[in-house]
């Protein structure tokens, strides 16, 4: 049950902070160095964490490595180069997230029902519905 809920509580409460640190990032700092600095640490942190996460070896995670991890780590700059020129370009806090996930969200459901053969309920549809209504008004000014 942890692993179920917990995983996603975690990637909220991760969430949260990630935000909230975009949007307080100064300005005046060149983005990719902002970024530079946020995988240097995220390098360290993982390399502190994988004893107590992993249950291989750094030396032996290394041969399951390939593309979907570098596809991984580009995608995640471009997200929060993304993200960090979305704020400073106007977007709330209370929207930019949120719009982008919906937007995400929207765009993979083809991808989850043609490539990963998964379905969806009558329920389902009816919260895609609403999560296009919901994008819609945040887009109204």
């Amino acid at each position: 049950m942890f692993a179920f809920y917990g995983s996603i509580g975690i990637a909220v409460v991760a969430n949260v902070f990630y935000h909230v640190a975009m949007k307080q990032t100064s300005e005046r700092l060149d983005p990719l160095v902002s970024l530079l600095l946020t995988y240097l640490v995220a390098a360290t942190t993982c390399l502190v964490a994988i004893p107590f996460f992993g249950r291989l070896s750094l030396r032996q995670n290394i041969a399951y490595l390939g593309w979907p991890s570098v596809l991984l780590g580009i995608s995640i700059c471009f997200l929060e180069l993304g993200f960090l020129l979305a704020y400073r370009a106007g977007w709330n806090l209370s929207t930019a997230a949120l719009a982008c996930n919906v937007a995400v969200g929207l765009l993979l459901i083809p991808l989850g029902l043609f490539y990963f053969k998964e379905h969806l309920t009558i329920a389902n549809g009816v919260g895609i519905l609403l999560a296009m209504t919901g994008l819609w008004l945040i887009g109204q000014r």
